[in-house]
């Protein structure tokens, strides 16, 4: 029954990616009713980001070199029951502490079925069409976003927070059955120069990752604008419950649509504007995302402080669509600076990276956050913490440049060596 279309392939991944990134994120809606349940502060309830990405952390890379050598679909399958099953549990939890294992149990089934979609899919699509392809992957977040926070705000304000979990947790089990019956194993490297049965050692992946210039420079600018985008996303809703007064499930709602609308529209745009214009000049891969940072940024910052409800959200929406331009390019561009049996492994690589940075960004501003609110109080201490946040994605727009400036070159280095 498996099949070996590559579209059909994409169409199901991509949605295992959305249902890995709701149960990821639909704790962000639930910041409010959780920490009211167990009296929590700004720092402790972003701790469930930290427990989320301790066994995640952990597992990813051991993982991603067993999906070197095995089938990757049948990992995909079993992590996505995995954590679906743990998700399902987040809403029966106790008390605080239970939640926190559960949530441990997401990270981990996330760390054994994300990391080979990127290497599956690169081995679908030659590397002329990648930058779309994977594209269409990282709609994951976007849409991803918009469930969790729309159908995770409307399902909390109507029955309560546990049930939002249950509710997450069912669309996994199905997909992971389609994924194993359903979806073949393509040939590993069959649209590339460098390929063969030899898993290069875990010391040259990182060679790869740290030593070219570029693929450096786009794993710290993206995992910068990572962590930025998730703390600022963490307290998205908390700040318009707490500055407008605005119901749980309304601004679940309005979050959804801007984290999805606007950055699946720059997600598409940027993946398709790289392959476009990368054929003639490489480090168009790395200018895109460059140019939407170095504005997008500042323009969050701005917005993110207006008194005024729908100029908030009119302003956050453009500043999204340009801070989520880096998604699927970068996954792309570092996809195509790997060896085939190097894919797996540098997703984990990333994934331990973004893990890091995605507990990271809820906690430093919940830190930021409970600092300000001394002076400030705390809805202001608040958007002025988003605001400062805003105004770093500046730095990873930097860092971009920097990899714009290498990528042909170590491009044609890796050609070259390829060739013999």
């Amino acid at each position: 029954m498996r099949q070996g279309a590559p579209w059909l392939a994409l169409v199901v991944l991509t949605a295992i990616s959305t249902v890995g990134f709701i149960d990821r994120i639909v704790v962000n809606v639930l910041v409010e009713p959780v920490k009211a349940e167990f009296a929590l502060s700004d720092t402790q309830v972003s701790f469930m980001g930290v427990a989320f990405s301790l066994l995640n952390i952990a597992a990813g890379l051991f993982i991603a070199r067993l999906a070197e050598r095995v089938r990757r679909l049948t990992l995909i399958s079993l992590g996505t029951l995995l954590w679906s099953a743990a998700t399902a549990i987040c809403g029966g939890a106790a008390n605080w502490a239970s939640l926190l294992l559960a949530r441990m149990g997401v990270g981990l089934g996330e760390a054994i079925g994300l990391p080979s979609l990127q290497s599956v899919i690169a081995d679908y699509f030659p590397a002329s069409r990648r930058g779309l392809a994977i594209s269409v992957l990282m709609l994951a977040p976007p849409i991803g976003a918009f469930v969790g926070f729309v159908g995770g705000g409307w399902i909390a304000q109507n029955y309560d927070w546990r049930m939002t979990f249950l509710m997450a947790a069912l669309p996994g089990v199905l997909l992971a059955a389609v994924a194993f019956f359903f979806i073949a194993e393509p040939k590993r490297g069959q649209h590339d120069p460098e390929a063969g049965d030899h898993v290069p050692p875990f010391t040259e992946v990182l060679r790869r990752l740290l030593g070219l210039a570029s693929a450096r420079n786009l794993v710290i600018g993206s995992a910068f604008a990572a962590m930025l985008g998730f703390g600022l996303n963490y307290f998205f809703t908390s700040l318009m419950i707490r500055k407008f007064a605005t119901p749980i499930g309304e601004a679940g709602l309005y979050a959804g649509l801007i984290a999805s609308l606007p950055a699946a529209i720059s997600v598409v745009a940027s993946g398709w504007l790289g392959d476009r214009l990368g054929g003639k000049n490489p480090a168009a891969y790395a200018l895109v995302p460059a140019a939407c940072l170095l504005v997008g940024g500042p323009l969050y910052a701005f917005a993110i402080t207006r008194d005024s409800l729908p100029a908030l959200l009119g302003l956050v929406s453009i500043a999204t669509m340009l801070n989520f331009g880096y998604l699927g390019i970068t996954y792309a561009a570092l996809q195509n600076l790997m060896h085939p049996r190097m894919r797996a492994t540098a997703s984990a690589v990333l994934n331990v990276v973004y893990g890091i940075a995605s507990a990271l960004g809820p906690l430093l501003l919940g830190r930021l956050s409970d600092s300000m609110a001394l002076t400030h109080g705390a809805s202001r201490g608040l958007a002025l913490a988003m605001a400062i946040t805003g105004l770093l994605y500046v730095w990873a727009g930097v860092h971009y440049l920097l990899a714009a400036r290498h990528l042909r070159g170590d491009q044609e280095r890796i050609a070259r060596s390829a060739g013999g």
